[in-house]
């Protein structure tokens, strides 16, 4: 069975655009151009993907977001015209898993939705502890793949090649960002915030990132 995928877009020539793309990739697709219909949409009918504009009429996409995360752990991949860092970090502070920049390429957005996709899927194996293939940029936890963005990834694999050592937010951006941009240490926090909720929803009964007050962050020995 195809993955259903939800396009929130009030721009209709964008979003039909998506959806031909999409469509010829074999998805299923549904369009939205207004915020607040969102939610009651995701409780007829939960997909398996949403595609979320930041600028919608009705209720914006941080809102709608913040709103799906109350009760679902759906993969989330904003859209935006706006590119200040600030948008960026608060949409993965909100919990989307991915943003693309207007103006886009409907094959990279197919591109993205396919590699979440199969990053949802449950790996095959029933091992435990943490597992984590860089090359092909996925990762396990007790025998379920976990959803990460490549950043998620890259941060993780960072964390695990020396558990127990705290790391600091300067060291772990250089690890994450090989082009030397302008970001924030509060980038780290939001991407540490997001992989602890991913990591939680496997084993919730343990905190497996600590943070060292002032100093940074380490990943629980023995995983």
């Amino acid at each position: 069975m195809s993955a259903h995928i939800l396009i929130v877009e009030d721009e209709t020539r964008l979003a039909e655009l998506l959806a031909d793309y999409l469509q010829a990739a074999s998805f299923t697709t549904e369009h939205l151009t207004d915020g607040s219909a969102v939610v009651p949409a995701l409780q007829a009918r939960m997909p398996d993907l949403i595609l979320l504009d930041l600028m919608l009429p009705g209720e914006d996409g941080m809102s709608v977001c913040r709103a799906i995360r109350r009760f679902s752990e759906v993969p989330i991949i904003m859209i935006t015209a706006r590119v200040e860092e600030i948008d960026r970090l608060l949409g993965l502070e909100l919990g989307a898993d991915d943003y693309i920049c207007k103006p886009l390429s409907p094959r990279e957005v197919v591109a993205r939705v396919k590699a979440i996709l199969r990053r949802l899927q449950r790996s095959g194996g029933e091992g435990s502890g943490l597992a984590i293939d860089i090359l092909a940029y996925r990762a396990w936890l007790d025998g379920h793949e976990l959803t990460l963005t490549p950043v998620e990834l890259r941060l993780l694999a960072a964390l695990a090649e020396h558990p127990g050592q705290v790391f600091s937010r300067g060291q772990l951006l250089d690890r994450l960002y090989s082009d030397h941009r302008v970001v924030t240490d509060r980038t780290i926090d939001a991407h540490i915030k997001n992989l602890r909720r991913k990591l939680s929803a496997v084993r919730d009964e343990q905190e497996l990132i600590r943070s060292v007050y002032g100093v940074g962050y380490r990943l629980e020995e023995g995983l």
